[in-house]
């Protein structure tokens, strides 16, 4: 079973842009979404490089100056935004972790979630 968490409205988020999300209300954004034209992707805010460091240098500039990669500002690791494979720095060949992300009906922008049953 599928929960989700609203982290916005879609209109919230223009194209060619970033932003930071925290959906658990505690300390420092963990999320972040990349938007191009209609396509929105989500990932981790976590650098593959050392795993507990997060991308930007300040909240929501996750892409490069021209919008075309996500830079861990840590390293300088550039990433492709539509599937998160670092293309240079030290962590190249790795992967963000990527985030089931959905647009409503209403345009509310829906982190997923998976909910954990009691197993059988």
């Amino acid at each position: 079973m599928n929960q989700g968490v609203l982290l916005c409205k879609l209109d919230d988020l223009p194209d060619n842009s970033s932003r930071g999300f925290l959906p658990d209300a505690q300390g420092q954004d963990t999320v972040f979404i990349v938007r191009r034209g209609s396509k929105l992707y989500g990932y981790s805010d976590v650098c593959p490089h050392y795993g507990d460091t997060a991308l930007p240098w300040k909240k929501d500039v996750y892409l490069d100056a021209g919008g075309d990669y996500i830079v861990c500002a840590a390293h300088g690791a550039l990433f492709t935004p539509d599937t998160g494979e670092c293309v240079k720095g030290p962590c190249r060949g790795d992967f963000l972790t990527p985030l089931k992300i959905t647009v409503t009906a209403e345009q509310d922008v829906v982190l997923l979630c998976e909910s954990r049953g009691k197993e059988q």
